[in-house]
């Protein structure tokens, strides 16, 4: 039965559930494992108790039964075996003050010990819902969209970016002579590969060193700083110390392996941070790629918003990845949404990314608050980095303005290029 809202603040969590239970009773006892209640009732659990603390189910939305489980219980083969599994959405309200201002409390509270429960055998979270004056508690992002802008001096049209490749291996002088070339082709973004940290043959300081006076030299001619997403994953006295080592060379942005150095440690580089953070995502297939288990995207990157980063990986339209295009389209528009009063991040496209695909990617975006990632795509042109750069330009210019890619190179060498060469890839 569901159960009215009492008078205290809450927020909300969505899931997808499957069980052979009844909907309704795995609702409650999800419900009551998140919060003050477990598997018996307990002498402590009185009613005022239950008020204040215990979790209630807000809405059930049934969909089709199924036949086989998604993923096996040892629990439901003992207690409950059947050829029947019930589904749907369940809408579950938690008491803010179970939680505070604590990103691993609320962490453990919607996605915790609730995917071990047995009587499941597939729980997803779909989404979150905070109060708007609980969600401005947490940090949040710093710069978002418009500050990126503004460091980039960027305005109207994608941010146009690359990844620095190969991936790993190279020299510090290496990184920087690719920098070098991609300057002067007038690139807006640069980021490491997730791969690259601190490499003993090209380890973060030495790197740091070899990379910003090339970006400073070329400031100068571009008329602006192009930014530079320099890996700072490690512990968290390394990102400390890495930060401020690039905020005194003069770089406009920091980049950090998101799921592997966690959420408490981007929280407190947030609050130490006079830079961006560009949250890569890698890891992410783990936590999303059973549709009956893990996260869903928009629930996802409003805890990482939550947590204060500014840019946050999305894939990539027609990519090298899994992902098909819609998923990828509903992960930007979640990232360009306003929730709770948190400002909106930079969705980030990346991996196998190039001109080509740009109106397709405005047509189905609606905006150009994007950051548009070629690795390949520029570095790779047949025409070099310069003219890589340039087919990307071109072909945004096109997409804005509504003219066919193919029509539009027909007096632009860069683009014309890149079509013959990426355009069946």
């Amino acid at each position: 039965m569901l159960s009215h809202p009492p008078a205290r603040e809450e927020f909300t969590a969505l899931f997808f559930v499957e069980s052979s239970y009844p909907l309704e009773k795995v609702s409650e006892i999800i419900a009551g494992e998140q919060s003050s209640g477990t598997f018996i009732s307990l002498p402590g659990e009185s009613a005022e108790l239950k008020e204040r603390s215990r979790a209630r189910v807000v809405s059930i939305t049934e969909q089709p039964p199924v036949n086989v489980a998604s993923l096996h219980s040892e629990f439901l083969k003992r207690k409950h075996a059947s050829d029947k599994y019930f589904r749907g959405q369940i809408e579950i309200a938690f008491p803010v003050e179970n939680v505070g201002v604590n990103i691993p409390a609320l962490l453990t509270t919607v996605a915790g010990n609730l995917f071990e429960i047995g009587e499941v055998t597939g729980l997803r979270l779909l989404d979150i819902t905070l109060p708007e004056q609980f969600a401005k508690k947490f940090s949040g992002p710093q710069f978002g969209i418009e500050g990126t802008r503004s460091l980039c001096n960027i305005h109207d049209r994608p941010i146009i970016g690359t990844i620095i490749k190969p991936s790993i291996g190279l020299m510090p002088e290496q990184t920087a002579q690719v920098v070098d070339e991609l300057c002067a082709g007038g690139i807006d973004f640069i980021k490491d590969d997730e791969l690259t940290v601190s490499p003993d043959y090209a380890t973060f300081d030495a790197r740091l060193n070899a990379v910003m006076p090339v970006i400073k030299k070329h400031a100068d001619h571009l008329g602006r700083m192009p930014m530079y997403a320099i890996n700072i994953s490690g512990s968290v006295d390394e990102m400390l110390r890495r930060h401020d080592a690039v905020a005194e060379a003069g770089g406009t942005c920091i980049m950090l392996n998101l799921n592997w150095v966690g959420h408490s440690a981007v929280e407190h580089i947030r609050k130490h941070s006079q830079l961006p953070i560009h949250g890569h995502r890698n890891g992410w297939g783990a936590l999303t790629r059973n549709p009956s288990l893990g996260f869903s995207f928009p629930a996802y990157q409003k805890i990482w918003r939550l947590c204060g980063i500014d840019h946050l990986h999305v894939n990539g339209i027609k990519s090298k990845f899994w992902e098909p295009d819609e998923s990828v389209i509903d992960s930007a528009l979640s990232c360009l949404t306003p929730f709770s009063g948190v400002q909106p991040i930079v969705p980030v496209f990346s991996s196998g990314q190039w001109a080509g695909q740009a109106p397709d990617l405005y047509n189905k975006l609606k905006s150009v608050d994007l950051m548009h990632l070629a690795g390949a795509g520029i570095i790779g042109h047949p025409g070099g980095i310069s003219a890589g750069v340039q087919s990307m330009r071109e072909g945004w210019e096109a997409a804005i303005n509504q003219v066919s890619v193919h029509q539009y190179a027909q007096t632009r060498p860069a683009l014309a290029a890149a079509l013959e060469k990426f355009g069946g890839a």
